[in-house]
């Protein structure tokens, strides 16, 4: 059998035929993309039950995508919220920091993906920069919102490291979409990746688990990139050992 992967959704107004109104939402590259390195995708909706106990999900999966989308709320790194802080929703925070710590915990091959990168390192203790124009004094991170378009930048990621594995390579062209990215790196997590346009952190990682990583772009969308492959192999090795190391 394929590999489960369980995927994180967001919650916002959508339109379909009819219809307009709240959603459990997922662009569909997520879908395509893990689809396309062999695995079988769960979307796992923002659930209250979850926040106490996330392996009623973790039990039907065999590993674990924190995807792409709004801002986190400030108030679960201890900071208060910026002015170009939006978006936020507060359930699908909590349920997601719930699932990745005990996925973390349970050794469960766990990718983070921009917003889930960022979520990753805040549910070990980090910390955010909430608005990067005001860090580094450029958008060359999110040029057009809402798009790919001209997006693309190279990233260094370390010799050795998961992510260069991953990537299957140490000098790699990425599309970035964010406004937010890693300041203080939490516990157990170590930055090994780095942006050529300002040297932000691009990539962390657990060094101690099997495959703990988080990137700052979008893999999803980039047909030619082998991240979410890789993500999905692991998963294969976790589901084919019975979730045993």
């Amino acid at each position: 059998m394929r590999p489960v992967i369980g995927i994180c959704t967001s919650l916002a107004r959508a339109q379909w035929s009819v219809w307009d109104r709240e959603a459990a939402l997922l662009p569909r590259d997520y879908i395509t993309a893990i689809q396309r390195a062999g695995g079988l995708a769960m979307m796992i909706p923002p659930d209250p039950q979850l926040e106490d106990d996330p392996d009623q999900a973790l039990d039907l999966i065999d590993a674990l995508i924190l995807a792409g989308g709004s801002d986190i709320d400030p108030s679960n790194y201890g900071e208060e919220r910026h002015p170009e802080t939006r978006g936020t929703v507060p359930e699908r925070d909590h349920a997601e920091l719930a699932l990745a710590r005990r996925a973390v915990e349970r050794d469960m091959p766990v990718l983070g993906i921009c917003r889930g990168m960022q979520l990753l390192n805040v549910a070990f203790g980090g910390t955010l920069l909430q608005h990067l124009p005001d860090e580094v004094g450029h958008e060359n991170h999110r040029v057009n919102p809402g798009s790919f378009d001209g997006s693309d930048h190279d990233v260094r990621l370390a010799e050795g490291s998961l992510a260069a594995r991953a990537a299957g390579e140490t000098f790699h062209v990425t599309k970035s979409h964010h406004h937010q990215a890693v300041d203080r790196v939490g516990r157990g997590l170590t930055v090994s990746g780095h942006s050529t346009l300002d040297d932000l952190p691009e990539t962390i990682e657990a060094p101690e688990k099997r495959f703990v990583l988080g990137v700052q772009w979008h893999p999803e969308a980039d047909e030619r990139s082998r991240v979410v492959n890789a993500l999905v192999e692991h998963a294969r090795d976790y589901r084919r050992n019975g979730g045993s190391a």
